[in-house]
């Protein structure tokens, strides 16, 4: 098989907590296992590096300064993404808050029980991106016992990081999913586009609609992703910032962008913003889809 009839290659892996798909079109194995080698431990060095979870990550590093009131110098590829989190909290009114993680230890999703409100409001304390100075490359927490978190940016972030590894080495069509954030490399070999399921927030059976796209990233936000239902309510993961409680109204966002960074972002105000979510979209400009709690569609890709 000569280099204009390229094959089509699947590499799964799990990363950042979720299963991700790397598919490839390329010469032959060996191009595309290089491909991939690449791409899939940028991610793991992404991981590695922006983890709560592991105490040698920098993000553990910049935590043990924010829990002491200090302040850190931090690389460019950290003062980029601090730069996106600080243009997202403006645009979003400071509902998309990456200080806001201190409040998963109010909500334990897997205690089936709501937190006291005494808890929660302990916690508001130290939560607010105004509560420290941004200024690459030094990041100086205001008030001690803060936390940082990059979990709303991350994941897209590597998605970008992997379509851009895979196009210096050669590679013209493919496509990158790292646990639902989608980022193309190009259409299929054959010109086709890349058909991409969006799923619905009440039934896991079933899907909204199925995008058909050559090129450009995909991602949704929802209160399905993770949630705890109780007396009949359900309460999203999505926390909003300035009250520390869930998020209602909306299920689900999807957005449709060139960067997989932005539609992440922009599904995640939307949900933010709730009742003003559907304007706020329609204000972006972006292709975009909504479901809100009365079970009602919206947005620029629906065709409810």
């Amino acid at each position: 098989m000569n280099a204009k009839t390229p094959q089509h290659f699947r590499f799964t892996f799990k990363a950042m907590g979720t299963p991700c798909d790397l598919q490839l079109f390329a010469p032959d194995a060996d191009a595309a296992g290089s491909m991939a080698d690449v791409a899939i431990k940028d991610v793991q060095r992404l991981e590695a590096k922006y983890s709560r979870y592991r105490d040698d990550s920098l993000l553990s590093d910049i935590n043990r300064v924010a829990e002491l009131g200090g302040r850190i110098a931090v690389d460019e590829e950290t003062a980029g993404l601090l730069n996106y989190a600080d243009a997202c909290h403006r645009q979003s009114g400071g509902l998309f808050d990456i200080s806001s993680g201190l409040l998963r230890k109010a909500w334990r999703f897997d205690r089936g029980q709501l937190p006291e409100q005494d808890l929660i409001t302990a916690l508001l304390e130290r939560v607010g991106w105004e509560k420290l100075q941004w200024s690459a490359p030094q990041l100086k927490f205001l008030s001690p016992g803060m936390e940082l978190d990059f979990g709303g940016i991350v994941k897209e972030y590597a998605a970008d990081r992997v379509v851009t590894l895979c196009r210096r080495a050669g590679c013209r069509h493919g496509l990158v999913n790292l646990g639902g954030d989608v980022k193309i490399i190009g259409p299929r070999a054959d010109g086709q586009p890349w058909r991409i399921g969006i799923a619905h927030p009440r039934d896991r059976q079933a899907m909204l609609e199925s995008l058909a796209l050559h090129h450009g990233a995909v991602a949704s936000s929802g209160d399905y992703e993770r949630c705890i239902v109780i007396d009949g309510k359900r309460y999203s993961h999505i926390l909003n910032p300035q009250t520390g409680w869930p998020v209602g109204h909306l299920t689900s966002v999807t957005v449709v962008s060139e960067h997989c960074v932005v539609a992440g972002s922009a599904s995640t105000i939307a949900m933010l913003k709730q009742e003003q979510g559907p304007a706020w979209l329609n204000q972006l400009g972006l292709p975009h889809l909504w479901t809100d709690m009365d079970g009602r569609q919206g947005g620029s890709l629906s065709r409810a």
